[in-house]
């Protein structure tokens, strides 16, 4: 069913991670989308249609999938949350967007640093092919508060196993376990330079460019560390070496 630029679209499986924290598998019929894209998801709730912008963790052409958190009091969530597999809901069919490769200058090393939910359009990235075209080198970072929390991180230690990228787990609220995953704030370990040991490499502007995703606070906090390593950020009409999507 479509109306009005909306598709129906049926919920196919939950993957649950942690307490609110989960991925929605959803079978319907969209537009193609860039691998970093976003798509409006609705319900209709109390006469009225409910809609949030959610990034694809899926790689285009593959079933469609998203990375969410229950917000609690949230206007939309809590009844994301509640449906069912069979159960409908609503998505916009155009996927909308610019945090896509399409955009971000080819490096030797591409960091891609997020926080929570942000590790959504990552994992859209790294599960296309053409992905690994885009540079020599990849470093995956993920902050979160407890290890319950690290979405993903099955698939990402494995496919470090079989591709030139190196996964950073970190945990503000649980301790490190293993000499690459770190205890703290992502800011606080880029400042003192664990980012750097862990993923053994330095950031500098010649050769790298860092994707930010997540916590807009994250971002603001990272963008004068970056800065002080001579990293600014990347505009269309100003290139440079930092490209952010804040989540709200």
């Amino acid at each position: 069913m479509t109306t009005g630029g909306w598709v129906e679209g049926r919920v196919v499986r939950w993957h649950h991670w942690d307490e609110g924290l989960a991925t929605l598998q959803i079978d319907a019929q969209v537009r193609p989308f860039e691998a970093g894209q976003f798509f409006q998801l609705g319900l209709d709730l109390d006469g009225e249609r409910v809609r949030r912008s959610y990034s694809a963790s899926s790689a285009p052409g593959e079933p469609l999938e998203f990375y969410l958190t229950n917000v609690a009091g949230g206007a939309l969530t809590p009844s994301l949350f509640r449906l069912q597999p069979g159960e409908r809901l609503w998505l916009e069919s155009t996927p909308r967007g610019f945090f896509t490769l399409r955009f971000v200058p080819r490096a030797r090393c591409l960091w891609l640093v997020a926080t929570g939910t942000g590790l959504g359009p990552f994992i859209s990235m790294l599960r296309t092919p053409s992905t690994w075209e885009h540079a020599e080198r990849f470093v995956v970072v993920h902050g979160v508060r407890t290890e319950a929390q690290l979405a993903y991180r099955e698939e990402l230690e494995a496919l470090s196993q079989v591709r030139p990228l190196s996964y950073v787990p970190v945990t503000s609220r649980s301790p490190a376990r293993g000499p690459t995953h770190l205890a703290g704030r992502v800011t606080t370990l880029l400042s003192d330079g664990a980012l750097e040991r862990a993923a053994e490499t330095t950031l500098t502007p010649e050769d790298h460019h860092v994707l930010l995703c997540g916590n807009p606070q994250m971002i603001t906090d990272m963008m004068p560390l970056l800065e002080a390593r001579g990293l600014r950020r990347h505009r269309a009409r100003q290139p440079g070496h930092v490209t952010f999507e804040k989540y709200w």
